[in-house]
């Protein structure tokens, strides 16, 4: 079993990144998409989103990053693909599945699944931009409207040379709406000679077994369920080990007071980030603290507590009060 971490615009950045990984189970992440538009973007743009590539292209628990491209035109893409390998990433992955209004607009993303022949252009043009051991993959979602190119658009990312496909199993259309339709991965993997990776709707451990037993994909890229429940991947890694491999008195669940202090570290790192504007600063932590509630009652807590307070040297305050091991 290989776990991969999605990116979350907005919220699963690379300082999320820095605390998942930390707790062990990921073997590779995806950083969120760097936009490209007719221009040959300078290296600081890379570094921001990325900021892992000043540090081998990994965390600082190790992990590989790979850096996501999103865009239409091939050459752009290949030109800024180029440049992005020179610094340094475990790989360059091509966004084909966002569903974002403003980005579909542009005919980037999920757009693009109505056009297999330009994706097919994309991969080719980013292949050949690379170094030859550096890996381009991909992701896309069952289709842009519906899902019947979902085979012919996985066959052009395939045969235009890419080396491994994330398939989120719903259309741009579904958006995040449950179900997520594993067995179509299924089919896409029947038709397609590439190395596949399962999305959506991973929740849980009984979840990312079904999802490997339905698509028979036996990689699985985690994102809200990760978020909601940062053990989750090492929960998943202990469910599919032979039990006789466990070691004696193991214990894989991941509690609130193993999370404490990386919530704590969480909020110091983004008041260490000069990118984020103090007013924005609070609504980070409410993002995840309200991401945490749906597995960790505890969190509830704490999220109710800075729930209206905006002012960081509160915020802190409250932490210290509601997670003493914060102090």
């Amino acid at each position: 079993m290989t776990l991969l971490l999605a990116p979350m615009e907005g919220l699963l950045d690379h300082t999320l990144r820095d605390i998942l990984t930390r707790v062990g189970g990921v073997d590779r992440c995806v950083s969120e998409f760097i936009r490209v538009s007719g221009t040959l973007l300078p290296e600081r743009t890379f570094l921001r989103v990325v900021p892992e590539l000043r540090q081998g292209g990994r965390t600082r628990a190790g992990v590989p990053v790979r850096a996501q491209l999103l865009g239409s035109d091939p050459n752009c893409l290949a030109e800024n693909a180029a440049r992005l390998a020179s610094l340094g990433p475990d790989g360059i992955d091509l966004n084909f599945g966002c569903p974002a209004k403003i980005v579909n607009r542009h005919g980037g993303g999920a757009a693009l699944l109505d056009d297999p022949e330009l994706i097919s252009r994309i991969v080719s043009a980013v292949r050949r931009a690379v170094p030859a051991a550096m890996p381009v993959t991909a992701k896309m979602r069952l289709g842009h409207l519906d899902d019947r190119r979902a085979v012919e658009c996985a066959q052009a990312i395939a045969s235009a040379g890419a080396d491994e496909l994330v398939v989120h199993a719903r259309t741009k259309a579904d958006g995040y709406r449950p179900p997520a339709y594993w067995e179509r991965i299924a089919d896409i993997r029947a038709s397609v000679h590439l190395p596949m990776v399962a999305n959506g709707e991973i929740w849980t451990v009984a979840d990312a077994l079904r999802c490997r037993e339905v698509s028979g994909c036996h990689a699985l890229m985690l994102g809200r369920g990760m978020v909601a429940n940062p053990g989750l991947a090492l929960a998943i890694v202990a469910a599919t080990r032979c039990p006789s491999s466990l070691p004696r008195g193991e214990q894989p669940a991941f509690t609130w007071v193993d999370l404490r202090p990386l919530v704590a570290d969480f909020w110091t790192l983004v008041l260490a980030r000069a990118d984020i504007a103090d007013r924005h600063r609070a609504g980070r932590l409410k993002q995840w603290l309200h991401q945490l509630r749906r597995h960790h009652p505890e969190a509830e807590a704490v999220y109710q507590a800075v729930r209206t307070v905006n002012d960081p040297a509160q915020i802190t305050r409250h932490l210290m009060v509601a997670m003493p091991l914060a102090a």
